[in-house]
Formats: structure tokens, C-alpha cells, sequence
């Protein structure tokens, strides 16, 4: 991952499965964010790592935490897909994949496979720094237990 721990975490600004343009810094001084980056809609890991998102959701949002999901689908194929899981949270549309890129989240296969795109999160305190990062292709429920576990640590600033 190119993004480290302690740093402040890129901003962008994507949209979201619901038409709605969604900034990192919407979230500064309000909430800490839990990004996660996936693969694609409707693949058996992915939706397995959205239902373990979905399934904890309250526990994320006791602690001022919003989960957001970042992945190269479209926006409509993001909204089917959260209609279908029932996702309490935004998805967003990462067409081009520069997020993904400035975050150094990169595909397993390397840079000649753009069809696969690497799994990550990454834990994002109230004023813009990553407090933790985990990246692991093949335990896409894990991601969900790594994010709730730097939280439940206090690993993010209170102000």
C-alpha cells in the first residue's frame, strides 16, 4: 500500500450509488471513515466482505465511523448491488481507478491485469489520518474485523 499509517489520506471526490458526489472531507471534523476498497459487484468474496460491513454497521456508527465501500463498478451496477445486499452505506463508483491508484491499492496480478483491482481498508480519524491499513486479496471478511479492531483500540483521535 502506498498510502502509510500517519499520513493524511488522500481526499477525492466519487459518486455514490445513489447519484450523490461524496468528498472524504465531508467527513473532517465530524466522523472517522473506514474505506474499503473492492473488486467488483456481485463477485462471492465481495459480497461477503459487503455483508460483513452491513452486519456490523451499528458498530462502526456507535463510534462516530462511516463505512464507505470504493470499487471500479458503475453507478448503476452499485446500485443494484446495494439494493440487493441491503447496504446501509455508500458504495462508490471508482471508474478510472484513481482513487484506488492514489491510495496504492494495487491488483494482485499486477499492473498488465486492470480486471482484477486489489482489496484494502484503510482507518481514517476525524482529521484526515490513516490510523490503520490492512490489505488482504483472499479474506475479504477480515477487512471488517481489522477496521472494527483498530477502532475498538482507540486507535483514532477524539476531536
Amino acid at each position: 500500500m502506498e498510502v502509510e499509517i500517519g499520513e493524511l489520506a488522500p481526499d477525492f471526490s466519487l459518486t455514490s450509488q445513489s447519484g450523490e458526489l461524496i468528498s472524504l472531507h465531508d467527513y473532517l471534523g465530524r466522523k472517522n471513515v473506514v474505506l474499503y476498497f473492492y473488486a467488483r459487484d456481485f463477485t462471492r468474496a465481495c459480497t461477503a466482505e459487503a455483508h460483513s460491513f452491513r452486519e456490523n454497521y451499528a458498530a462502526f456508527t456507535s463510534t462516530d465511523t462511516e463505512v464507505i465501500g470504493i470499487s471500479p463498478d458503475t453507478v448503476e451496477t452499485h446500485k443494484r448491488f446495494s439494493n440487493n445486499c441491503g447496504l446501509p452505506f455508500n458504495i462508490l463508483s471508482d471508474a478510472d481507478s484513481s482513487v484506488r491508484m492514489r491510495y496504492g491499492v494495487n491488483s494482485p496480478l499486477g499492473a498488465l491485469s486492470s480486471r482484477f483491482t486489489g482489496r484494502a481498508t484503510f482507518v481514517i480519524d476525524k482529521s484526515g489520518i490513516v490510523r490503520s491499513a490492512f490489505s488482504s486479496q483472499f479474506q475479504p471478511t477480515r477487512h471488517m474485523a481489522e477496521a472494527l479492531k483498530a477502532i475498538s483500540e482507540g486507535n483514532l483521535n477524539s476531536s
